[in-house]
């Protein structure tokens, strides 16, 4: 062909020519086109084809090659935009409107109808082309008829036919694209999507009835061979029982468009209009399985499906349009490292095509990355379910093992927490609860803690802020109900499992206590090693030295045990000194647990504050066992008398508690008499010790016998002092009954408001008025409120702070910084201003004699921050002043 090109334009061979030559040449050109337009235009005449040969041969004898193979490749293109894309185009006219739908809207027209549009203009521009494509045949022949009858040589006349077809090829496919509507991506993705949901249709309910015969006892692959010959599958054998007849017809259907579409070049539109369509289906399937039950796994149907629907589809469409190259003989010999084995690619497909493994790598990774998504946006939803939603996170953590998209996890995740759970309107408890859920959820997908400390971070910086959480993480630590009193409430969220679980772990490992299990755990550890995930933080340390250990993050919360430790001794207190009997078997146990994980020196303590309870009872016991020794068996006042076994005494060793909070209060004489006569008789037995008594602590159960009921309740003491001085007499005015108890009047507005909800005192203004009058209800029928029954009644009312036993760990530590106060003043007199780090460093280096400064730097800022709302102190742009 070069030689022919350059022979062509080479000016000097006309020099060489005769004048009869050129008027030959001349004659035969005229002719050729005149052939060339009769052939073309001839609507399938082909008598002109003697006279178009015989040109050929006249203008090739005059080495004219390439003019001859120009001008009817030209004449080709222009018949062909003209007679073909024009009118293949014009059918599709009427639907320009769907131009600019997404593809994934529906249109509203007929289906029938832009299917049968769809099959005529496809059918009548092929008819074009193979007419076409029969005259360039012709002028072929007539190229190499000529080169027979000039020399014997051979020639390659199957490299030019081959160079000339593709070059037609080329032209119809660029006259195509460059008068491609934009309607018809839209139009041919839109069939496709019906043919395949029509097929899909079909496909689901045979899947389902396989689905069904699985169960008793038959796999996929058996079900496969079943259904399929060995060695080779056309459309037909694919099907070969009578219900596949109707997959048969639409596949065929689809792959003749294809096929026709491709012989037109647009090759790589209709792979992407059907393969478009094969996804929506699969995300549609995935979107319908998985759904919000995240209480049972549902990948491995989906796998199940893509195997039976939409890789049976396209292994039979591509054996239809022939591209069935087997995996196993691939021109260059080498597999997709990727590919699974072909035995398990397919069930039914003993050899599958290259091309269908990589249909499967795609429709898997797809939908794996689908179920991933839907996951990943209602993870928070599944965490709080967990672990009931366990299946879910196992299908999470297998597709992110396939995609490797971790960080979208996380980023989400951290969305959704700030958005849902990080904010004023949830409860600490609920923060915590998710918290731990969160843990042990990521735990499963993630045991390595990487991207766990990634999502954790935001949650303890917000917990961090809160005034609760110490108190709320030791309720979690001592509760079995995990803090929660609400009866749904997850008994996996309490952290009492967790004790559990350190010990159960101890006491496994001190099985081998014989061996060095250090070295075994450092050598295991060293065999197991890998390095961190690209997303890990390096600040965060190895993912070696990394433990998911959920009592540690809790704990690392807070920033110090020493807080949880001393939070947990005076909810403990709080818990003995308000105890009716001596069972404290739970609080052991607890105790033990957390000895476990903070060691036993920080809890020593609460271990005595135990032990005063144990010498308690056995005390309480053996001054009950003098009474018969005794004359005294009770104390007598008037007609009243109370028996020394009605009293059970907690007697504790006041250095090793926290701080007990006290009222002055005067019980009624009986009590009174009762206690003193109790001390007397331990100073007897505990000699030298003395009973120094918490008159305002404690509880004391009632009975109160009215004219038409009895009552009981067990109440304070100071309710029970209250109650008692209507037996002197039935009314009182507020400043007398204060009096006589001995508590400001204040306080006993507060206090008697309990008996008054209950219905038994009610309340009257006084001749003076600020003074209330308090009458006692021997009637009810006279005057009912809240409809208070017979039974026994605990003490609900009053101020959370006032029925304390023991000061709460804020108030202990105001109190415990008090002492820093005038520390605090002096420095800022000396300095003008200062920084909150430079005043907690400042006090750590020198306030280091008794009581040492060791608070942190959380403390610190509460306690300024009172000084402040006092107006002691002011705070401009992070540094403190002194008010002035």
């Amino acid at each position: 062909m070069e030689e022919l090109n350059s022979c062509f334009f080479n000016p000097a061979i006309l020099d060489s020519l005769s004048e009869d030559s050129l008027h030959e040449i001349i004659r035969s050109y005229n002719g050729f086109c005149d052939a060339t337009q009769s052939l073309l235009t001839g609507n399938g005449d082909l008598s002109v084809g003697p006279d178009f040969v015989s040109h050929v041969h006249a203008l090739c004898k005059h080495r004219l090659h390439s003019l001859v193979q120009d001008h009817f490749l030209r004449v080709l293109e222009e018949t062909f935009e003209r007679n073909g894309a024009s009118k293949f185009w014009r059918h599709f006219d009427p639907y320009s409107h769907v131009a600019g739908l997404n593809k994934n809207d529906d249109l509203d027209i007929d289906e029938d109808e832009i299917q049968s549009v769809l099959y005529n203009a496809l059918e009548e521009v092929t008819l074009e082309k193979q007419y076409q494509e029969k005259c360039l045949l012709m002028l072929v022949h007539g190229l190499q008829s000529y080169q027979d009858q000039m020399s014997e040589d051979k020639h390659d006349f199957e490299g030019e036919r081959s160079y000339l077809t593709s070059k037609y090829q080329w032209i119809v496919s660029s006259v195509l694209m460059a008068t491609l509507p934009r309607h018809f991506p839209v139009i041919l993705h839109w069939y496709f999507k019906r043919k395949l949901e029509e097929l899909s249709t079909i496909m689901d309910e045979e899947f389902c009835d396989d689905a069904s015969q699985n169960k008793d006892g038959m796999d996929l692959d058996e079900k496969g061979k079943i259904c399929n010959k060995v060695g080779e599958m056309d459309v037909d054998e694919c099907y070969n029982d009578h219900r596949f007849s109707e997959n048969s017809r639409l596949v065929k259907n689809i792959g003749k468009v294809v096929l026709d579409l491709r012989n037109l070049g647009f090759t790589s539109m209709a792979e992407d209009a059907y393969a478009s369509a094969i996804f929506l289906l699969l995300k549609a399937k995935v979107n319908d399985v998985a759904g919000d039950d995240y209480r049972s796994s549902v990948l491995q149907s989906i796998k199940s499906w893509i195997q039976a629907v939409p890789l049976q589809f396209l292994h039979a469409l591509l054996v239809y349009l022939g591209d069935v190259v087997s995996y196993e003989s691939t021109s260059s010999g080498l597999k997709s490292p990727l590919a699974p084995q072909p035995s398990s690619c397919c069930p039914g497909i003993n050899t599958p095509s290259e091309g269908l493994v990589r249909w499967k790598l795609r429709l898997e990774y797809f939908a794996y990355e689908t179920l991933q998504d839907l996951r990943i946006a209602k993870l928070f939803e599944i965490i709080v379910d967990y672990p009931e939603s366990s299946p879910a996170i196992e299908d999470l953590k297998l597709c992110l093992e396939y995609t490797g998209q971790h960080s979208k996890l996380v980023e989400s995740f951290i969305s959704a927490l700030r958005y849902r759970l990080l904010t004023a309107g949830a409860s600490t408890n609920d923060i915590l609860h998710q918290y731990v859920s969160t843990i042990k959820a990521l735990r499963t997908i993630d045991p390595a803690g990487v991207f766990l400390e990634a999502v954790g971070e935001p949650i303890r910086d917000y917990l961090r802020g809160r005034r609760d959480t110490i108190k709320c993480i030791v309720t979690m630590l001592t509760d079995g109900t995990g803090g929660n009193s609400s009866s749904s409430a997850n008994p996996g969220d309490s952290l009492l499992e967790e004790l559990n679980r350190d010990e159960e772990i101890q006491e496994n490992a001190g099985v081998d206590d014989d061996f060095n299990s250090d070295d075994r755990q450092a050598w295991i550890n060293a065999m197991r090693w890998q390095p961190d995930p690209v997303e890990a933080d390096p600040l965060k340390g190895s993912r070696n030295q990394r433990k998911v250990d959920i009592l540690g993050m809790i704990v690392g919360i807070i920033g110090s045990k020493d807080q949880l430790v001393h939070e947990y001794r005076t909810m403990l207190a709080e818990k003995l000194l308000n105890k009716s009997d001596y069972d404290i078997d739970s609080e052991i146990r607890t105790l033990e647990l957390l000895k476990i994980h903070f060691g036993e020196s920080s809890l020593q303590k609460c271990e005595i504050m135990l032990n005063d309870l144990i010498g308690s009872k056995r005390t309480n016991s053996n001054i009950k066992a003098t009474i018969n020794q005794l004359p005294q068996t009770s104390v007598e006042v008037g007609d009243s008398a109370i028996s020394m076994d009605v009293i059970s005494a907690t007697i504790i060793s006041s250095n090793f508690w926290p701080p007990i909070q006290d009222e002055p209060l005067n019980l009624p004489e009986p009590v009174d008499n009762l206690l003193s006569d109790y001390a007397k008789r331990f100073s007897e037995i505990k000699t030298p010790r003395k009973l120094q008594w918490k008159k305002s602590l404690g509880t004391i159960k009632l009975e109160l016998q009215f004219q038409d009921r009895e009552m009981q309740f067990t109440v304070a003491p100071v309710h029970a002092s209250i109650i008692m001085k209507f037996q002197e007499q039935p009314s009182w005015t507020a400043k007398n009954l204060a009096a006589a108890i001995g508590i400001p009047a204040d306080a006993l507005n507060r206090r008697i408001n309990f008996w008054i909800s209950k219905g038994i005192i009610t309340e009257s203004q006084g001749e003076d008025s600020s003074d209330h009058v308090y009458t006692i209800v021997e009637n009810m029928a006279e005057t009912s409120k809240n409809g208070a029954s017979a039974g026994t009644q605990d003490l609900l009312g009053g101020d959370e702070e006032e029925d304390r036993s023991v000061a709460s760990v804020e108030n202990q530590l105001l109190k415990e910084m008090t002492v820093y106060e005038k520390f605090i003043m002096g420095m800022l007199t000396n300095f003008g201003s200062m920084a909150l780090d430079r005043i907690h460093n400042t006090l750590k280096m020198f306030c280091i004699a008794d009581p040492p400064y060791d608070k942190s730097l959380q403390q610190l800022q509460s306690f300024l921050s009172g000084l402040v709302s006092e107006e002691k102190l002011e705070l401009r742009d992070g540094m403190y002043f002194l008010k002035k």
